[in-house]
């Protein structure tokens, strides 16, 4: 189903994805640090879903059915690496600053920072180009410091 636009997200010249793909590839990222410590949790999923409308506008059903897709394409996607390096060059800085945010309130929704869940990000804010101290900041930003 998410070949063609996998297709497209890893080809060698990448061209800039439309707001939808964007969308989508940006919430299946928040779909993979859910659950990169093997317990995709309720909480994880109705925080996606508010995530995802807040950020987006969207409808709570239409936010469900993003989500929904996004853990489609999640389960598809190529490693970690890559796909986050094909949304790099993809998606505006500002749009990836504001999904390691969004990372880190889904890392910290149950209260816990999981050793998975920190290296994902980790890993993730690399390949998505954002500096250490930026995702630290951002972390900060969500735990109210």
């Amino acid at each position: 189903m998410f070949a063609d636009f996998l297709r497209r997200l890893t080809a060698p010249a990448i061209d800039p994805l439309t707001e939808g793909d964007a969308r989508l590839a940006l919430t299946a990222l928040l779909v993979r640090i859910a659950r990169s410590d093997e317990d995709y949790a309720l909480s994880e999923i109705e925080l996606i879903d508010r995530i995802t409308a807040s950020r987006y506008g969207l409808s709570p059903a239409d936010a469900r059915a993003l989500r929904a897709e996004a853990e489609q394409l999640e389960a598809e996607a190529p490693d970690t690496v890559k796909f986050t390096t094909a949304i790099k060059h993809a998606v505006p800085y500002e749009d990836r600053l504001g999904v390691i945010e969004s990372l880190w309130q889904v890392v910290l929704a149950d209260g816990q920072r999981d050793d998975a869940e920190d290296a994902l990000l980790r890993t993730v804010s690399r390949f998505l180009g954002i500096s250490d101290m930026d995702s630290a900041l951002a972390r900060q930003r969500v735990q109210g410091n």
